[in-house]
């Protein structure tokens, strides 16, 4: 891409700013350092502020510098978006999509996704962040991201939620675990036996200490962490149980590492996922391909694992 239509001061800022030196910046650019100077101090004049603290160590933005680089950053990715919208005015499936998505589809829903963009969509470029669920949100309010799959999205004004469905809450354990025979089980079951849980960066924790605070005043679950791919790895080791959605757990589900039972109390809630773009800017025609592509692939592997669990019918929301 052209850099333009990106004016060159922001340019200059942001190449200080990632190098730490006036000099720095003019070898990569290739632009004099007086000229990069020159802007510097030009914007800091009309800003009424200084752009970069001068350390022994090298130029570190101030406060009002970071917004100038965040500035230069936006300002470049809305000149890609041009180009990316440019051809595919022209009818060409070419362009760079940013997607926002949960540790839990790492090894399950994203590579069948990625997969399925690469077969039919072999020009487009997927960028993958794996995010917890308040990271997600802040890089599609920030736009770091075209849109995300998200657990528990809360309404904001900021978001635009394009589809959603219920996932219903579940105690998953290995096949030879005590809870492994029982067509459903309370929570109160659950927790009597050893429970590795998620810590409270991730959604699903927060939501269950909304819903169910008692499940960890009594006691404190033996292990808690932040990725939820070793708290599969521990159920799956028949040692622990984990409280969570058949989406979460789909892979060792349908392979016959965990056996997921459905938990029976009456105010247990479902969960849900979403699929969630930026109110403030229009969706990219490519970013909404693969927005339908992921409802497919979610939609696919919730039939699957639901016909291995109990045929639960699936309910999806869109707006």
């Amino acid at each position: 891409m052209s850099l333009q239509l990106v004016p060159r001061a922001l340019r200059y800022v942001e190449e200080v700013a990632r190098h730490g030196s006036i000099q720095a910046a003019s070898r990569e650019l290739g632009i004099a350092a007086s000229a990069i100077d020159r802007q510097i101090l030009m914007i800091e004049q009309e800003l009424g502020a200084p752009l970069f603290e001068r350390q022994s160590t090298g130029m570190r933005p101030t406060p009002v510098g970071g917004l100038v680089v965040s500035l230069a950053r936006r300002w470049r990715s809305d000149a890609g978006g041009l180009f990316t919208a440019v051809r595919q005015m022209k009818g060409l499936d070419i362009g760079h999509v940013r997607l926002a998505a949960m540790d839990s589809h790492a090894n399950g829903l994203l590579p069948a996704l990625l997969a399925t963009v690469s077969a039919a969509y072999p020009k487009v470029a997927l960028e993958v962040d794996i995010l917890s669920t308040d990271a997600a949100v802040e890089a599609l309010v920030d736009d770091r991201a075209d849109l995300a799959l998200i657990f528990n999205l809360r309404a904001r004004r900021e978001l635009h939620v394009l589809w959603s469905v219920d996932l219903p809450l579940g105690c998953t354990v290995a096949p030879g675990h005590a809870l492994a025979g029982r067509s459903s089980v309370s929570l109160k079951e659950a927790v009597a036996y050893p429970i590795a849980t998620q810590s409270r960066s991730l959604a699903i924790r927060r939501y269950l200490e909304d819903k169910h605070a008692w499940m960890f005043s009594e006691r404190d679950p033996p292990v808690v962490t932040n990725s939820l791919q070793l708290v599969k790895r521990l159920a799956v080791s028949g040692a622990y149980a984990a409280i969570t959605s058949e989406l979460d757990m789909a892979p060792e589900i349908l392979a016959g590492d965990l056996v997921f039972v459905p938990i029976s109390d009456e105010g247990a809630r479902p969960q849900t996922i979403s699929i969630a773009i930026s109110a403030r800017r229009p969706l990219p025609r490519l970013a909404q391909i693969v927005a339908d592509l992921a409802q497919g692939e979610i939609l696919t592997v919730l039939r699957a694992v639901r016909s291995r669990i109990s045929g639960t019918a699936i309910t999806a929301s869109t707006s």
